[in-house]
């Protein structure tokens, strides 16, 4: 595999538009599957080989800095529903994608969850075997829906903070939920359950793609990576993909040439990056919406009002508590305290171990309500309960999660320890839309609509998450108070008001009483503070054509030839789980389609 940009090599078999997730993925399963086939894949952001903060997880809150270039930030119009504010959703802009600086949290979807996209070969029973290949599960291995042998592995980190034990205890009693060892066996959920990680348990390092799917090939000069190359469209013979068009990153490459460079592909272009990078590229080559294509200036070659449309997310809080003094968190480490780097990088070094390979998510409830959590959440939820989860025992409303520091990127937060309490609402209803646009200067952006709380039903988990998880957190021994900042300004004299105690109350003391002045105030703190969970999804539907679809099961783009899309924009619906393990699950796939469809022998004895 070469690192470089050979100028030699002008034509390609296989070129992926985007080096994330799934590029990788069905890139380097393609490359071992036929070494002869020359693939290139074409990324606008750096390389991430060997570098500390792509491979030390306790890092990966480095790429949320605002000096970050590992990231993208995508800024939304401007929402009522959100008091006006323009939310942002960054998506990763480096080798690897979303693999290398996400939070590492092993989820995977409910089964019914691919059932329910209704995609031939993509059903449940047809995907098993995938997720099941592409992973190593070290927690326990031999389960009958994980993996013994992938390039992806599984394990609970380099050390569990014992604070974790505390929040299953007080879910298992206060709560009265069950405990499981797995929740990610394809149908377990409202159980709560140690939360593994993509972190091996032997080296202590982040479980990407990168390093796991395509660095690993570099003795293959067939298999090449451009970096910092920016795809500006598809080439298009008549409607043959032949080719991309592409310029110097202006992030990665900032004194690089912007003019533009043509590579050819003799078999097959792969339009791989992400939710807002897919649809971006689609349209700019002429495959979308007349009106949108129309107002950029853009020929159309394909009416597909589809494209960019059907955006979803999952909509996420997280509210801080201070932790009693000797509880283990990463706060020194994310503060970057010297004797405990140095202490714990020593360690990680030698073993694998200390919280240099942790994320801070120890444990999780995939949460369903009850019967009197239902009546609490009010008339507002009835209509998706009914139609959507209750007969759907498989699927969650919600993860509550416990996080075991807080990684405030601001310099003026006490320096203390903290502990977090997470609340991810997984199902939304509500729907957003991504386009490119021309400003008035002339130059390209996005016309980037988030649909967050657009829909009034999914703010009521939101506000029944805080309530809950608030009563589990000031429950357990560790808890001493929230912190008032980063939680609502509930009204002088309320019963809710936040701040520090001494300790934790009685397991069985009564729950805080909300007044109506009360609730508002957690309607307009959520409105304040929900953002994304970075699982971007959609915008490329894998859908009929006449549904708005974009690519038909075997990932074809309707109406040209030689084109595939296989990243997150192709999902139809949303699904309930931290989403790279679909990313994953659908490079394999994409893989495998493609193999087909060039007539690769893809045999099982395939090795690295």
């Amino acid at each position: 595999m070469s690192l470089l940009c050979p100028t030699t090599l002008s034509e390609f078999d296989i070129i992926f538009a985007g080096g994330g997730t799934t590029a990788c993925v069905a890139a380097g399963r393609l490359a071992a599957y036929n070494p002869s086939l020359k693939i290139l894949i074409l990324e606008a952001g750096e390389h991430t080989l060997d570098q500390a903060a792509h491979i030390q997880p306790f890092q990966y809150v480095t790429h949320l800095k605002p000096t970050s270039t590992t990231l993208t930030c995508n800024v939304g119009n401007p929402s009522p529903r959100l008091n006006h504010r323009a939310p942002i959703v960054q998506c990763a802009h480096c080798v690897g994608g979303g693999s290398s600086v996400n939070f590492m949290a092993y989820t995977r979807a409910p089964a019914s969850d691919f059932d329910d996209w209704g995609a031939d070969g993509w059903e449940s029973q047809n995907l098993i075997p995938l997720m099941k290949k592409l992973e190593t599960y070290e927690v326990q291995p031999g389960g009958p829906t994980h993996g013994d042998n992938g390039p992806i592995r599984v394990s609970y980190g380099g050390r569990k903070a014992g604070v974790w034990e505390e929040f299953v205890n007080i879910g298992t009693t206060y709560h009265k939920r069950p405990y499981a060892d797995d929740t990610n066996d394809l149908e377990t959920c409202n159980a709560y359950s140690p939360w593994a990680k993509y972190i091996s348990a032997t080296t202590g390092r982040r479980s990407d793609v990168a390093h796991h799917y395509v660095y690993n090939q570099a003795h293959n000069p067939n298999l090449q990576i451009w970096v910092g190359k920016l795809v500006k469209r598809v080439i298009f013979e008549d409607k043959r993909a032949v080719g991309i068009e592409f310029t110097c990153d202006p992030v990665s490459c900032p004194d690089g040439d912007r003019s533009p460079s043509v590579v050819r592909a003799s078999k097959l272009v792969v339009v791989s990056a992400g939710a807002f990078g897919s649809p971006a590229i689609l349209e700019r080559s002429g495959i979308g919406a007349e009106g949108v294509l129309k107002r950029c200036g853009v020929e159309q070659l394909v009416n597909l009002p589809g494209v960019g449309e059907n955006y979803r997310d999952h909509n996420a809080c997280y509210a801080p508590y201070f932790a009693a003094d000797g509880t283990a968190t990463l706060d020194p480490l994310w503060r970057g305290e010297e004797t405990v780097v140095q202490e714990s990088l020593a360690q990680w070094k030698s073993n694998g171990e200390s919280f240099i390979a942790q994320n801070g998510f120890d444990a999780k409830i995939k949460w369903r309500p009850d019967e009197d959590e239902l009546r609490a959440m009010g008339s507002a939820f009835q209509i998706p309960w009914k139609e959507f989860f209750q007969d759907r025992p498989d699927k969650a409303v919600a993860i509550f999660a416990i996080f075991v520091g807080y990684a405030s990127l601001s310099s003026a937060f006490p320096i203390r320890n903290y502990l977090c309490a997470a609340y991810i609402t997984l199902y939304p209803r509500s729907v957003g839309s991504v386009h490119i646009k021309l400003g008035e200067d002339g130059k390209e952006s996005l016309d980037f609509t988030t649909g967050f709380l657009d829909d009034p039903s999914d703010i009521v988990p939101l506000n029944f998450g805080y309530k809950k998880t608030r009563e589990i957190f000031r429950r357990m021994p560790s808890y001493r108070g929230e912190v008032p900042s980063r939680h609502p300004c509930f009204p002088e004299g309320s019963a809710a008001v936040c701040g520090e105690t001494s300790g934790p109350v009685d397991l069985n003391a009564p729950d805080i009483i909300y007044t109506a002045e009360d609730d508002e105030a957690i309607d307009k703190f959520h409105r304040e503070i929900i953002q994304t969970s970075w699982h971007s999804l959609g915008t490329c539907a894998m859908k009929p054509e006449s549904d708005q679809g974009v690519v038909d099961a075997r990932l074809s783009v309707y109406g040209v030839t030689n084109l595939k899309v296989a990243d997150m924009s192709i999902a139809p619906k949303n699904v309930g789980t931290n989403t790279y393990s679909t990313a994953l699950l659908i490079g394999e796939k994409a893989a495998l389609i493609i193999a087909e469809d060039l007539g690769v022998c893809c045999g099982s004895d395939v090795t690295w």
